[in-house]
């Protein structure tokens, strides 16, 4: 952990610290004009190559017609499908989650490059998968979807959504920084988790507003034509990173890549 960020984390733990509401998201908002139609192509090209790979994969090993049956809607009306179908399908999404982790990470530099006007290329998306970074992101993101992802689908199970989107809500909002804490604090998984839980827990509903606007704000892409939201996801990186930026900060000489 580099000592300003455990110096600032104590400090917020004895003290609190302001947020504003305004000042973050027009933070976030003026950043992410500046990523947006990058990184929205970036998204886009990613994933349209991974829908072609997982194509691939499942025609190569799977049925198709099998796989036909399987995609009807009535067979995907949660009250037909079996709990091993849903822990399968929910320990996929976990793995997944997982081993994408650095890519989110990728974003949220994009978004602390270009409140500088330093360059960001393809590349930038990828870099946190180098093993130090790698390591912390896969083992926070793996804990946190477990939590997340295997509860609520296990209380969807038991027909009880409302339960499962909360505890998803939840999670998310309590974890919110746990991303930035990694690749700009230093921090490893556990020591992230830890700390993005104190930090929120002082200010949990102005974070919870400014993570439900970010939401709707998102979802905004969908009108009219849903390929807009690959333009407006980025959003949600951008205020990750404004969140950060007004609670710890940054030291003006302190480059993230310097940190292992």
């Amino acid at each position: 952990m580099l000592k300003t960020t455990q110096n600032r984390i104590h400090e917020i733990e004895k003290n609190g610290y302001p947020l504003d509401f305004g000042i973050v998201f027009n933070h976030a908002f003026e950043n992410y004009k500046k990523i947006a139609v990058y990184a929205g192509l970036i998204i886009f090209v990613f994933f349209i190559l991974l829908i072609v790979f997982v194509s691939v994969i499942f025609v190569a090993f799977f049925d198709s017609a099998m796989i036909l049956e399987k995609m009807k809607p009535e067979n995907l009306q949660l009250e037909n499908l079996s709990l091993n179908f849903i822990l399968i399908v929910s320990g996929v999404s976990v793995l997944l989650s997982s081993l994408f982790s650095p890519i989110s990470a990728g974003l949220i530099k994009m978004a602390y490059c270009a409140e500088r006007d330093e360059e960001f290329h393809v590349s930038t998306m990828f870099e946190y998968y180098k093993i130090s970074y790698f390591k912390e992101l896969f083992i926070a993101t793996l804990l946190i979807s477990i939590f997340s992802t295997l509860l609520s689908s296990l209380i969807d199970y038991a027909q009880i959504p409302f339960i499962g989107f909360i505890i998803t809500v939840t999670i998310t909002l309590f974890t919110i920084l746990t991303i930035p804490l990694i690749i700009f604090g230093n921090l490893n998984a556990i020591e992230a988790l830890k700390s993005s839980i104190l930090i929120v827990v002082k200010q949990p509903l102005i974070l919870l507003g400014l993570l439900v606007v970010g939401a709707i704000s998102t979802l905004v892409g969908l009108i009219g034509c849903c390929i807009g939201i690959v333009f407006t996801v980025p959003f949600m990186y951008s205020l990750y990173y404004a969140i950060y930026s007004e609670i710890i900060g940054f030291e003006t000489t302190l480059e993230p890549e310097q940190m292992f």
